[in-house]
């Protein structure tokens, strides 16, 4: 395709890829940002093998690891160690992981990548878009364009997405989070994802996250699950009522927010279920969670928005008209994300909710129903990114598998002759 001038809306994860996959395929990208302070928004995140191979399309594979801390299982357990959930990379192939990583290491990242390749206007919170859909408008009410294309980018509380008139759902998830990164100090579960849970109603969760650009203190991304209507409640009670509470459901958890003395530490996040019947009209296209927001229970946000901005910019070398290279792009993501749709709004339920009947249930089976023939290897898949539909399944690179095997060679090399903490391990 020739160079195109495109508009992206948004410089989060989504913003960020395709700004970076489409000025060096030589198109004219001008970014419009609602922030006034370029900056990432949340604390971590796990960075499956889908995602992890676009970083390594991009060639950032050996910083997002030199930052990111490798995963290897995922570990869930009642606070009477009772195990919930219990899941290992390896067992779906032993080159596989998951990283876990700042969101501020892979924004710096991608930023350092993308400078001098294109235009971004900070303080542009675009509020419209022209029925030609090639002039945007921004909160001062001027307007800019025209465009031969406008990617949306804006998050799940996108203001554009209404534009492709094909929105089906657009609710937002009663449970939410509070998040903070915390030293991860002598942390005993280095390369786990551990989680706790008392029923659906509370759940506690600490991530390894490394370093970022300017900070080499390896960190974790902890969260804690409740309900948005309880957010204000929870500042009036007090950290110390808080504290408390967890100390008895996890001591180990309560020693890591040593240096937690304000409520104002914690991040809020709350989680929207979006829906659209088709991601584009005429010359827009809805990218990351504009398109397709879910409940972070698979923890597959970056990932999917990673993989949206990769299939744009394969859609746009492989047809030489934008209507139908928009077309081809929704099709090849729609199938992969589907699934992961329909998982996130089963599981949610079973994780963040007042349905105790469904946790105990969730205590009983869900460990024994990952043991049953064909069910790991599809719970696997899921966890992965990798999970095609509900039967198929997303093959990787041979050339991205060879370079995570690399890793995993070095790193066996570090954890035999130096410091155990410098793998993850």
């Amino acid at each position: 395709m020739q160079s195109q001038h495109i508009a992206i809306i948004g410089y989060g994860t989504a913003g960020q890829a395709a700004a970076l996959l489409l000025s060096r395929d030589g198109h004219r990208v001008e970014v419009f940002e609602r922030a006034p302070v370029l900056g990432p928004v949340g604390a971590g995140f796990l960075l499956q093998p889908t995602g992890l191979q676009v970083l390594w399309e991009l060639g950032l594979l050996p910083g997002v690891l030199a930052h990111g801390r490798r995963v290897n299982r995922l570990y869930g357990e009642t606070p009477c160690g009772r195990a919930v959930m219990d899941m290992r990379y390896a067992g779906l192939d032993p080159r596989l992981f998951g990283l876990g990583m700042q969101r501020g290491a892979l924004f710096a990242l991608l930023a350092e990548a993308w400078t001098g390749q294109g235009a971004i206007h900070r303080d542009h919170a675009i509020d419209a878009i022209s029925d030609d859909t090639r002039r945007v408008r921004d909160q001062h009410g001027h307007w800019h364009g025209p465009f031969d294309l406008v990617v949306a980018a804006d998050g799940a509380a996108s203001r554009l997405r209404g534009a492709t008139g094909a929105v089906t759902r657009e609710a937002v998830y009663p449970w939410g989070a509070l998040w903070r990164l915390v030293p991860q100090g002598d942390w005993a579960w280095g390369d786990e994802l551990r989680q706790r849970y008392v029923a659906a109603r509370k759940m506690i969760g600490l991530l390894p996250v490394g370093t970022r650009p300017g900070d080499d203190v390896p960190r974790l991304s902890f969260f804690w699950s409740l309900p948005i209507a309880d957010f204000d409640a929870w500042r009036t009670r007090g950290l110390p009522a808080w504290r408390d509470e967890i100390a008895q459901l996890w001591p180990e958890a309560d020693a890591r927010l040593a240096d937690t003395t304000d409520p104002g530490q914690l991040a809020r996040a709350s989680y929207r279920d979006v829906t659209l019947r088709h991601w584009h009209r005429d010359r827009l296209v809805v990218l990351g969670d504009a398109a397709h927001g879910m409940s972070p229970q698979l923890g597959q946000g970056v990932n999917m928005a990673l993989m949206d901005a990769l299939a744009l910019r394969d859609a746009l070398r492989a047809q030489p008209v934008i209507p139908a290279a928009l077309n081809v792009y929704q099709q090849e993501r729609q199938a992969h994300v589907g699934v992961y749709q329909f998982w996130s709004r089963w599981l949610t339920p079973i994780f963040q909710s007042d349905l105790d009947w469904v946790a105990r249930a969730r205590d009983i089976g869900f460990l024994p129903a990952g043991r049953l023939p064909g069910g790991r290897g599809h719970m696997l898949r899921v966890l992965s990114g990798t999970q095609h539909g509900f039967f198929g399944t997303l093959k990787l690179k041979p050339g991205f598998l060879a370079a995570l095997q690399n890793d995993l060679t070095n790193g066996r090399h570090i954890r035999e002759g130096g410091d155990p903490a410098t793998s993850g391990h």
